[in-house]
């Protein structure tokens, strides 16, 4: 973990693949931050175990809630870069998928009807590259804005279209050659922007898939 910004109000913390965004017996992220912080740390922007990169964590309660509030009116912005199996159709794009996600099983699934626990999800995309490599063959690197935020939702959108995150092998992606990191897919959140009064802060990473690729 590293901490790229504090104020006040919260952290912004560099997430390595591998760790909880969770109280985890004193090894997730809260549980790290609040050690330092009189024993809170309020979970505000939350990444999945194998994904890397800035997430946000509210110092204090107050904080916390008004930043859930952008959260919730989808005002908090976030972009994440991906590196996907193979070549997309379009270099740019809007995918919309209604996704039903498992819980006992901890996966998600795109249906084609709406019911009982289906959500809509809106992704927008942009190709950024497109690489050859001996051991992964091609591989797009993406720039991904979620729209809405559902659990899983930019690797279930990808994979969807057989276009799965390299290294996640739970929705079908290539497995990761040894020189990368165990536990991680190459998938990373790379910007962060949160709404103020007088200018929205923006925090923001170069992720250097060109060296890690």
């Amino acid at each position: 973990m590293e901490i790229l910004f504090e104020n006040k109000d919260y952290w912004i913390v560099r997430k390595p693949a591998g760790v909880l965004c969770e109280p985890d017996g004193g090894k997730g992220l809260p549980d790290l931050l609040a050690a330092q912080n009189n024993g809170y740390a309020g979970v505000i922007h939350r990444l999945d175990r194998e994904v890397s990169g800035l997430t946000v964590f509210a110092k204090t309660p107050s904080a916390a809630a008004a930043l859930s509030a952008t959260v919730a009116a989808h005002r908090l912005g976030k972009v994440y870069v991906a590196a996907v199996a193979g070549k997309l159709d379009a270099p740019e794009g809007e995918l919309r998928d209604l996704l039903y996600y498992d819980r006992s099983h901890n996966k998600v699934y795109p249906v084609r009807r709406e019911r009982r626990g289906v959500k809509e999800a809106i992704l927008r995309y942009r190709v950024e590259r497109i690489l050859d490599l001996p051991d992964l063959g091609r591989v797009s690197l993406v720039d991904a804005e979620p729209i809405t935020g559902r659990t899983h939702q930019i690797r279930v959108q990808f994979a969807s279209r057989g276009h799965a995150v390299i290294g996640d092998r739970r929705y079908g992606g290539l497995p990761l050659p040894d020189r990368f990191e165990r536990g991680q897919i190459l998938l990373s959140c790379r910007r962060l922007v949160i709404p103020s009064t007088d200018r929205d802060r923006v925090y923001e990473e170069d992720p250097l898939w060109e060296s890690i690729l």
